[in-house]
């Protein structure tokens, strides 16, 4: 093979934990939720 053929790339996944998954995920949805809590009354109307 000559020296400039593309070769692909390997993905070097970190090794994550359920626990990782799930505190990320939480950390997502409080942000998500200090997002959506504007207004006059400070939180929205469900």
């Amino acid at each position: 093979m000559a020296e400039t053929t593309a070769r692909p790339r390997v993905r070097r996944l970190s090794r994550t934990t359920e626990a990782d998954r799930r505190n990320a995920a939480a950390a997502l949805q409080r942000a998500l939720d200090r997002r959506d809590n504007g207004g006059a009354t400070g939180h929205q109307a469900a």
